[in-house]
């Protein structure tokens, strides 16, 4: 090859692509065709090459300034030289975050600023979080664990939206500041650390575990049901408990020492259609009180944030209708 065709190999290399695992090289004896393999692929073929194959390795930029054919260094310098640019120029990203700490006396609720370089953290709210405690601030306390959307633990107010730290994503733009919160009109333990103890009693309360009124056969045989029977939790089981939901919704705002809120009662549902479970009757019975659920008023809000795109809000319009044909038999009882 002349000058110019080496010097028209490099410059063929986008300046965008900085990670060599955007690309692959393939050599033939005809000629070498280079082929890039990222959202567009593009071929670029040229004449008088030697049979040779480069597989994709994170190391290869280095290994091409040693290869005797002269082209290849050249391509290896433009690499590591975009590589280097990219690595120079930091995305700094800021978070307001909550901060209270009940145990330092005269602390006040306030939100404290971090900035983090997206370049070197994770994708998700979660890892910005992660890396701020062990990198930057060792007192900020937040509550996680699976990292994967299962658990819940990790529930808080991120830009004004409840949801899960773990699977929303980070606002690259860097002109915004991500702000987070505990969840809403919770009592806080310490940053973003809600107290979920009246939410758990709530959820004690409906009894959630299958129940049976002759009990001598349990543990037996398995309690059978049909395809079509299990269909109707889909959309149920699956809630998490992280009270995103219940959180997010005005009636439980302003009546969360009475109404159960959308995930509590979601919950219940779920048992009251359960073919196998025989106390239907008897759990809507608990539920005829004016708060308990009757302070739904169809907000939505909870069917909006859910993280795992669950529909409480439907779950409780049927409850009202199973309501009101309970107390028409008990009427004409």
């Amino acid at each position: 090859m002349d000058g110019e065709t080496w010097w028209a190999t490099v410059h063929a290399i986008p300046k965008s692509w900085t990670r060599l695992s955007d690309f692959t090289l393939t050599f033939s004896l005809s000629g070498l065709s280079r082929v890039f393999s990222s959202t567009t692929v593009r071929r670029y073929r040229f004449f008088s090459a030697q049979l040779l194959y480069v597989p994709p390795l994170t190391t290869a930029c280095d290994r091409w300034e040693d290869c005797s054919l002269p082209w290849m260094g050249l391509v290896g310098k433009a690499c590591r030289g975009a590589q280097t640019a990219a690595a120079a120029a930091p995305r700094i990203k800021k978070f307001a975050i909550y901060r209270w700490d009940p145990d330092k006396t005269g602390d006040k609720p306030h939100m404290q600023t971090y900035e983090i370089d997206l370049n070197n953290c994770g994708p998700m709210v979660l890892d910005a979080l992660i890396k701020i405690k062990n990198e930057i601030d060792s007192t900020l306390t937040f509550r996680r664990s699976c990292r994967e959307g299962i658990c819940g633990s990790c529930a808080m107010n991120i830009n004004g939206g409840n949801t899960l730290a773990c699977t929303r994503r980070i606002d690259t733009n860097l002109s915004k500041v991500s702000k987070i919160y505990p969840l809403p009109h919770m009592y806080v333990i310490k940053d973003l650390v809600p107290d979920l103890s009246n939410f758990y009693a709530q959820y004690k309360s409906i009894e959630p575990y299958l129940k049976k009124k002759d009990e001598s056969q349990g543990g037996k045989e398995q309690y059978l049901q049909s395809i079509e029977d299990r269909e109707k939790l889909d959309g149920l089981y699956e809630c998490i408990l992280c009270a995103c939901c219940s959180t997010s919704c005005p009636s439980y705002w302003w009546n969360g020492d009475k109404y159960l809120g959308p995930a509590v009662l979601m919950q219940a549902y779920r048992w009251m259609i359960d073919s196998r479970d025989d106390f239907t009757e008897e759990r809507l019975a608990k539920l005829q009180d004016p708060f308990s659920l009757y302070r739904c008023h169809t907000i939505m809000n909870c069917t909006q944030t859910c993280p795992k795109g669950l529909n409480p809000g439907k779950a409780i319009a049927e409850i009202k209708k199973m309501m009101a044909t309970y107390k028409e038999k008990q009427a004409s009882a």
